[in-house]
């Protein structure tokens, strides 16, 4: 498995999908789910991260943190 944090968030987001698709099918071996769990819990911080970056620099570009709407409507 790659290191995570080398990961984009369309990257990390899809294996994470596909984690959570192989978990809920419940055909796995107790030992494998709770490794993919233990990588599905680790992506989703990563995720979270990289949404909360994106976000903060949002805010800076927009001034003083006001979070205006991307759209002209």
């Amino acid at each position: 498995m790659s290191d995570i944090s080398a990961l984009s968030f369309e990257v990390a987001f899809a294996e994470l999908e596909q984690i959570i698709s192989k978990l809920e099918s419940g055909d796995l071996p107790l030992e494998e789910s709770v490794d993919l769990f233990e990588r599905g819990r680790q992506l989703s911080e990563h995720c979270q991260n990289l949404l909360d970056k994106a976000e903060l620099r949002v805010n800076q570009l927009t001034g003083a943190g006001q979070i205006t709407p991307l759209s002209g409507a």
